[in-house]
């Protein structure tokens, strides 16, 4: 399998992983998988489900074994759950077996985006706005760590997201070149 025949997006919950990664494979002619859909439906349960019964750990082994099992198709793209990137193997494989794209967006764009859904285990806290922030300060160094590209999304359409991850993937695939770190550090999230 090439490594360029996959693209995997990363990053944080609330950011845009499905919604543009189902477009995104439509406009690259690939299939599209979504880990935590994926762990859904072979386990029959949501994901605040299993967070409840087998706790956060049990949950990140399933997304582990989901991620070595996807990550193994080859022309697909992925949309990662927020967490997946915690795992070492997990991020080994998806830097090897594909293109990482990690889509950023600033934390009061990850508040709103997040702020109704009940489906996110992580956030069901009394202050929803610092631990995101607390998860941020964790996961983005690994968020860049795995990445080829990243991309910012704060304040922008799926369309316009998508139209860049097009760009760039078609560059990385032609070039091989991975985005210079000045590039990467440009936009902070706020």
């Amino acid at each position: 399998m090439q490594q360029d025949e996959n693209v995997f997006l990363v990053g944080p919950m609330g950011v845009g992983k499905s919604t543009i990664g189902r477009t995104l494979a439509a406009e690259l002619g690939t299939e599209f998988y979504d880990s935590d859909r994926e762990i859904e439906r072979v386990t029959g349960a949501d994901i605040p489900w299993i967070f409840d019964v087998e706790g956060e750990a049990g949950f990140r082994q399933r997304e582990e074994r989901m991620i070595e099992e996807l990550s193994a198709l080859s022309g697909i793209v992925l949309a990662t759950g927020g967490g997946a990137i915690l795992s070492i193997a997990s991020r080994q494989r998806l830097h090897e077996r594909g293109i990482v794209v990690y889509l950023r967006a600033s934390l009061n764009q990850l508040q709103q985006r997040t702020a109704k859904d009940r489906n996110r285990p992580l956030l069901q806290t009394a202050d929803p706005r610092t631990r995101i922030r607390e998860l941020m300060a964790e996961r983005d160094p690994l968020y860049r760590e795995v990445s080829h590209i990243v991309v910012d999304t704060t304040r922008r359409g799926p369309r316009s997201v998508i139209a860049e991850i097009v760009r760039r993937v078609r560059q990385f695939q032609r070039d091989g070149v991975s985005l210079p770190e000045q590039e990467r550090s440009k936009h902070q999230p706020e």
